[in-house]
């Protein structure tokens, strides 16, 4: 989507608008880890945040997808506890503050972005529960 002449000005407001503006090789990723991510949350609010995709429960972000010229990213916080449970699981792969990139000429981890999305998924219920119970 880096290459996209527009993409710094265009503003998303569906995650279909996200992905019809992708590059045709991207396109295809894209909807792919969308798959992905809505068969591990099924409940969650698909939506955009930040001008990216994001799946939301609990009141909380729980991951979003984004689209670059070399990489798709899985974006999630916060992101100390994913890195420390999954350390080994994302050492094939370059992170960064909040995510983790994949690159387009291998395969998705189908796996991994599950037990992510999953694991996120029960942090939102968490932080939910503490915050209705003002701890």
């Amino acid at each position: 989507m880096a290459e996209h002449p527009d993409r710094e000005k265009q503003t998303y407001t569906t995650v279909d608008d996200y992905i019809a503006a992708a590059t045709y090789d991207l396109e295809p990723r894209l909807q792919e880890m969308r798959s992905v991510i809505r068969a591990a949350l099924p409940d969650a609010e698909e939506t955009i945040s930040h001008n990216i995709p994001s799946y939301r429960q609990h009141g909380v972000d729980v991951v979003q997808l984004a689209g670059h010229g070399d990489h798709t990213s899985l974006n999630f916080f916060p992101t100390g506890a994913v890195f420390a449970k999954f350390d080994e699981e994302l050492k094939p792969y370059r992170t960064a503050k909040t995510g983790v990139r994949f690159p387009l000429d291998e395969p998705l981890p189908i796996d991994l972005i599950t037990a992510i999305a999953r694991f996120r998924l029960d942090e939102a219920a968490q932080f939910a529960e503490r915050k209705r119970s003002g701890r």
